[in-house]
C-alpha cells in the first residue's frame, strides 16, 4: 500500500468525524494563534519603534539629563550591587538638569569635527490654532537652533530653515510638521509660508513646512511645531527645564572617539570629580531602541510560554482523542488487517491522522494569528507583515505535536490482533 493511499485513507477518517476533529483543531489553533499573533504584533511594534528612533542618524548621539535615561528591568541595579568599586554620584547631582548655559558651553568648546545642536522639548500637549481650525492637544513643541533640523534628519518641503538671527533673537517664527500643516491649511498646503498660527496664546509666523518622516502611532515625528531654542526659553519659561545636546559626527568611524571626547568635556563643564560617575547620559538613538526591543523580548518569551502551555494541553487532548478513535475503530482495524494490511500500514495511518489534525489546527492558527497581528500593524500605521519564520515554526511545532501525540495510539492500533479485533463489540 503506497503512502499516498494511506494518507488518503487517513484524511477520510479525519473528515468523517467533524465534531471531534473540529474541537481538537480549535484547541491547537488557539495556541498557534497566540504565538503567531503576539509575535507578529511585536515585529510590527519593533518596525514602528525603529522608524521612530531613526529620526536621528546612525552617525549621531545625544547628551541628556541622567534622569531621562530609559531603564528597563533592574539589570543596572543588580550590576551596581555586584560591583563594589563602582563610582558613586552625589545625591545632589543624580538628577541634575542640563542647563542652557552648560549646553551652550559644550557647543562652543567641543572641537571635534562634528555638528552640535542644542534643543529643548517645550511641551508635548500643545494645541495649535489657525482661525477657526485647531489641532488636537497632542502637538510637540520643540525649540532648536540652526543645526537642529539637519541633525534630526528633517527636511524642508516649503520655506526655509532657521538662521542665526532667528535663533539669537528668539523671535516668533516656527516650522510646522506636515501633520500640523495639513490639519490647519488642508492637504494642498497652500499659503502656509509667511502665514500666522497660534500656539496656545502666542502667535508665530510660519517660515517653513517639513517633509514627512513617516509618523507612527507610537511616536509621531510629523505632529510637531519647531521654533528656536531661545524662543522656547522665553515663552515656555520653566526653571527646571533640561536641555538636550545632539552631536552629528562627520565620519561614522570616529563615533567612539567623539563620544569619549564629549564625555570628558561635559564632565569638566558639569564640575565632576574624577571619582564621581557621570550624571548625564550619552546615547545613540538605536541604543534606546535596542533597550525597548529587549523589553519586547520579554513579551516574546511570555507569548511563547502561553503557546507551549496551550500546545501541551492540546497534545494531551489529541492523544486522548486518538486513543478513543483506536477503541472505537477496533473492528475496522481488524478488518483492515484481515484484508492484508500490515502493522506498519495501520501505524502509519494513525500517525497521519494525528499529524493531519494537528497541522490543520496550525494552519488555521497561523492565519488567524497573522490577521490579528496585522490589525495591530494597521493601528500602528505600520506595514503589513507576513511572519514567514513564525509561520514555519508554528506549522513545524504542530506537525511535531501531532507526531508525538499519535505515536502511542498508532503503536497500540498496530499491535491489535486481527482475530480479537474482529470479535470486538
Amino acid at each position: 500500500m503506497q503512502s499516498r493511499d494511506i494518507f488518503s485513507l487517513a484524511y477520510r477518517s479525519v473528515t468523517s468525524n467533524k465534531l471531534r476533529t473540529g474541537l481538537t483543531v480549535s484547541i491547537i489553533a488557539l495556541g498557534i494563534t497566540v504565538l503567531v499573533g503576539i509575535l507578529t504584533a511585536i515585529d510590527s511594534m519593533k518596525s514602528s519603534i525603529y522608524s521612530s528612533f531613526a529620526s536621528m542618524g546612525a552617525n549621531s548621539f545625544s547628551i541628556r539629563n541622567r534622569g531621562m535615561q530609559v531603564h528597563i528591568g533592574d539589570d543596572d541595579r543588580k550590576a551596581s550591587k555586584g560591583n563594589k568599586n563602582i563610582k558613586k554620584v552625589k545625591k545632589s547631582n543624580s538628577n541634575k538638569i542640563i542647563r542652557y548655559q552648560e549646553a551652550v558651553a559644550f557647543r562652543d568648546r567641543y572641537t571635534f569635527p562634528a555638528t552640535v545642536s542644542v534643543s529643548l522639548q517645550a511641551t508635548g500637549i500643545a494645541t495649535v490654532y489657525k482661525d477657526d481650525k485647531k489641532t488636537n492637544p497632542n502637538v510637540q513643541v520643540i525649540g532648536g537652533d540652526e543645526h537642529y533640523l539637519q541633525i534630526s534628519n528633517y527636511e524642508i518641503s516649503q520655506g526655509r530653515d532657521f538662521n542665526q538671527l532667528d535663533v539669537q533673537s528668539g523671535r516668533n517664527v516656527a516650522i510646522l510638521g506636515v501633520d500640523v500643516a495639513e490639519k490647519l491649511f488642508g492637504k494642498q498646503l497652500k499659503n502656509v509660508v509667511n502665514n500666522t498660527i497660534r500656539v496656545g496664546d502666542i502667535r508665530y509666523r510660519v517660515i517653513g513646512v517639513l517633509k514627512s518622516k513617516g509618523s507612527s502611532k507610537m511616536m509621531s515625528a510629523d505632529n510637531v511645531v519647531i521654533t528656536t531654542v531661545n524662543n522656547t526659553r522665553r515663552v515656555f519659561n520653566r526653571p527646571n527645564a533640561s536641555y538636550q545636546i545632539a552631536v552629528a559626527v562627520k565620519d561614522i568611524k570616529q563615533m567612539d572617539a567623539a563620544q569619549g571626547e564629549a564625555t570628558g568635556l561635559f564632565r569638566i563643564i558639569r564640575g565632576l570629580n574624577i571619582n564621581e560617575e557621570d550624571n548625564f547620559e550619552i546615547s545613540k538613538s538605536d541604543s534606546i531602541a535596542e533597550m525597548l526591543f529587549s523589553s519586547l523580548g520579554k513579551v516574546n518569551l511570555f507569548a511563547i510560554a502561553i503557546a507551549f502551555i496551550t500546545l501541551f494541553g492540546s497534545a494531551i487532548g489529541l492523544m486522548n482523542i486518538m486513543l478513543v478513535s483506536v477503541a472505537e475503530r477496533t473492528r475496522e482495524i481488524g478488518v483492515t488487517k484481515a484484508l492484508g494490511a500490515t502493522s506498519h500500514v495501520v501505524r502509519t495511518q494513525f500517525l497521519y491522522e494525528s499529524i493531519i489534525i494537528s497541522v490543520m489546527g496550525g494552519l488555521i492558527g497561523v492565519f488567524v494569528g497573522m490577521l490579528l497581528g496585522n490589525i495591530v500593524s494597521a493601528i500602528l500605521e505600520s506595514s503589513f507583515i507576513v511572519p514567514w519564520f513564525w509561520i514555519f515554526v508554528g506549522v513545524s511545532i504542530c506537525a511535531a505535536v501531532g507526531l508525538v501525540s499519535g505515536l502511542y495510539p498508532a503503536y497500540k492500533a498496530s499491535r491489535l490482533d486481527p482475530i480479537i479485533a474482529l470479535r470486538y463489540e
